[in-house]
């Protein structure tokens, strides 16, 4: 399962990524406290075993000392559909926003692009430069929770902001801050890792005109073969042991959408970027052994805005005639949360 050439260009991964890549076996042990599972079956049983907790999640694992209630992450997935619906239709911002450091060009491109029109001190919290630190989101919190008439639901706020400015008490105001800032990081994170993996698998320079004319199924493939959220964990739990005997109680389980997407076992010619396997597939979620989203009880509650978002960020970017910049024709991914190429880019308007 080690990455092959894709096109002109080729992947090398974090060492420790590759050695999870390198392994044969559907299950295995990571290390003392982490058992590996790419097994279909058997992610299947796993998920099935029981409901995912709150900190499992990440959008909506608890905030200002309580639980996310299902109705306030309703209404905050509902808000973000709204808004990228809108920013969808609205017109792209400058183009030369788009050249840099990929996936960082994009992320900040995305969060200017759908959330610029939030007041200060609210649009703080979808800075690329604020979220990264802790002190700064928690000083950036502590503003917007202080801050008097912000303005949202009024002139072009946000749905999201107006989460904010409609919260009903301290704790529900705090909650629903740490939503915004959690909503659009992931996000434009996620998008912009994705859009940025379609581009470096397309190939340098202008993408093939077949792939161009199908975005939607190159974003497919994209997922498949280099998804974002390329390892989801379950905790510890006597649920799982009796799945299978490599796990104990203590186990933390690392499903690997990552390795099953490479399978052999579930995919032909499992390396190669081939589009084309998504043609005519109705429901790509469905496809055996394929969970780019994450797995049933914890699928990304925005997965109908992914796909959408990235192929406008793709349209945009082709349209300014943006190409890949990279002095070499490898790309390397980190070991990071988010699984995402790294790359220079460069727009030709």
């Amino acid at each position: 399962m080690a990455p092959a050439a894709v096109r002109d260009n080729s992947v090398v991964f974090a060492p420790r990524i590759q050695e999870l890549l390198a392994r044969e076996e559907k299950v295995f042990r990571i290390d003392a406290t982490t058992v590996g599972v790419s097994d279909s079956r058997l992610v299947a049983e796993i998920v099935a075993a029981r409901p995912v907790l709150s900190t499992e999640r990440s959008v909506f694992k608890p905030a200002a000392g309580a639980e996310i209630h299902h109705d306030s992450a309703t209404r905050t997935i509902r808000a973000l559909g709204q808004d990228v619906m809108a920013g969808i239709r609205t017109p792209p911002p400058p183009a030369r926003g788009l050249s840099g450091a990929w996936p960082y060009a994009a992320t900040s491109y995305l969060r200017r692009w759908l959330f610029s029109s939030d007041p200060l001190p609210v649009s703080l919290l979808s800075k690329r430069g604020v979220t990264r630190s802790d002190a700064l989101s928690r000083i950036a919190d502590r503003t917007v929770a202080g801050w008097p008439g912000l303005g949202g639901g009024e002139g072009r706020s946000t749905a999201l902001a107006g989460q904010i400015h409609g919260a009903s008490g301290a704790q529900e105001r705090m909650q629903a801050i740490a939503l915004y800032r959690r909503a659009t990081a992931t996000l434009c994170d996620g998008v912009a890792a994705l859009a940025g993996n379609a581009l470096w698998l397309m190939g340098p320079g202008r993408p093939p005109e077949d792939v161009r004319t199908d975005l939607t199924a190159a974003l497919w493939e994209t997922l498949r073969l280099l998804p974002p959220a390329w390892m989801l964990f379950r905790m510890s739990g006597d649920a799982y042991t009796a799945l299978h005997p490599e796990i104990r109680p203590e186990d933390r389980i690392a499903l690997l959408p990552l390795l099953m997407h490479r399978h052999p076992d579930y995919w032909p010619d499992p390396l190669e970027f081939r589009p084309e396997r998504w043609a005519g597939v109705a429901d790509p979620e469905n496809a055996p052994a394929f969970m780019p989203y994450g797995f049933d009880g914890a699928r990304c509650w925005a997965k109908h805005l992914i796909v959408p978002l990235a192929e406008r960020l793709l349209t945009a970017a082709f349209d300014h005639r943006l190409v890949i910049r990279s002095p070499q024709q490898q790309a390397h991914v980190p070991l990071r949360s988010l699984l995402s190429v790294r790359f220079d880019a460069q727009t030709g308007a």
